[in-house]
């Protein structure tokens, strides 16, 4: 068995991830070290260092530098049971180092989410909801509803693991799908059943709107006043990516104008917002405190993904979720 340790400034983050017996199942695939290592007791445990060949972690990963990584000197592989690497990847890449990633496992969750809000806002929910508490409106049957879930089109802005991941479970219901993704080839279009358009397309057809770009330099603020002016009537825009891909002044400035229009907000900048926040008070946005991805039952499953692709660069297959410099770019 491949020596291996527990890796993380975040006991409380270890014992939630790999917890509900994870923990124990690790063990008897690998020589598990019993203490968590962190960057404050590497001192303490120096002599287990030389022997580590892989490192699992999760939320409270370490930036490791040069030097701290040249004690790890039998170290191959990093298996991080939680989504985004790039707070502590640069370290490991430049020491040669296989790093896997339990992105795939944190998108499905999001990808549920997304399923969910995107089909109550075909049929009205959302705005129905808020207008069924005037009385009398309710009761003179003057709330609004929405036109339904067949034959209506829906746009994903982003075609990551999220997005084709929502793109698949789409698929089950008859909605004709849009897609704005500068990266996404043609194959992968075509295997989604999407159509590719341009964002200004994508804000003027589709009646759900769901933003899953990554959080890079290149979409920060891509979101502006001029797209979210040319949403549909009764038209709903969802957020489960980041908040800094939204001008969120416009927004604001739009659904004040629009209140037709309704936004649900997983997702701020700053998060949470700042307390004199117009997202607070207005009544077509409804704010969540950023649930989308994986809480509670659901964190251990990133722990499965980086427990089996352990096995598998352990039997030499091929990687699943290996994360590698290159995709850094495109990646949140």
């Amino acid at each position: 068995m491949k020596k291996v340790a527990l890796l993380c400034d975040n006991r409380g983050n270890v014992d939630y991830v790999y917890g509900q017996g994870r923990r124990e199942v690790l063990a008897q695939v690998v020589d598990l070290y019993p203490e968590i290592l962190c960057s404050e007791n590497l001192d303490d445990h120096a002599h287990i260092l030389p022997q580590l060949e892989a490192v699992f972690s999760t939320w409270g990963m370490p930036q490791l530098t040069a030097a701290e990584l040249a004690r790890f000197t039998a170290l191959e592989a990093v298996f991080y049971a939680a989504g985004s690497v790039k707070g502590f990847a640069e370290p490991l890449f430049k020491r040669g180092l296989v790093l896997c990633s339990g992105w795939g496992a944190n998108a499905v969750p999001v990808a549920e989410f997304t399923l969910a809000q995107m089909l109550l806002s075909c049929k009205g929910y959302f705005r129905n909801t808020r207008e069924c508490r005037d009385a009398a409106g309710r009761r003179a049957g003057r709330v609004f509803r929405g036109p339904g879930i067949f034959g209506e089109t829906v746009g994903l802005i982003g075609l990551g693991r999220v997005g084709q991941m929502a793109a698949r479970l789409l698929q089950g219901f008859e909605l004709q799908v849009v897609a704005y993704d500068p990266y996404a080839d043609a194959a992968l279009v075509a295997d989604l059943g999407v159509e590719k358009v341009d964002l200004e397309a994508l804000f003027a057809r589709a009646l759900v709107i769901s933003n899953h770009l990554p959080n890079i330099p290149a979409t920060r603020g891509l979101l502006d006043g001029a797209l979210f002016a040319r949403m549909r009537p009764g038209a709903t825009f969802i957020n489960t990516g980041r908040g800094a891909q939204v001008v969120e002044a416009d927004l604001i400035a739009v659904l004040r104008g629009r209140p037709d229009l309704t936004a649900l907000l997983d997702v701020t900048f700053p998060e949470p917002p700042d307390p004199d926040s117009a997202f607070y008070t207005l009544p077509n946005v409804q704010l969540s405190s950023h649930i989308a991805g994986s809480l509670n039952d659901e964190v251990v499953r990133m722990a499965d993904y980086m427990i089996e692709e352990f096995g598998r660069w352990e039997r030499g297959e091929a990687l699943h979720w290996q994360v590698t410099e290159p995709m850094l770019a495109t990646m949140a």
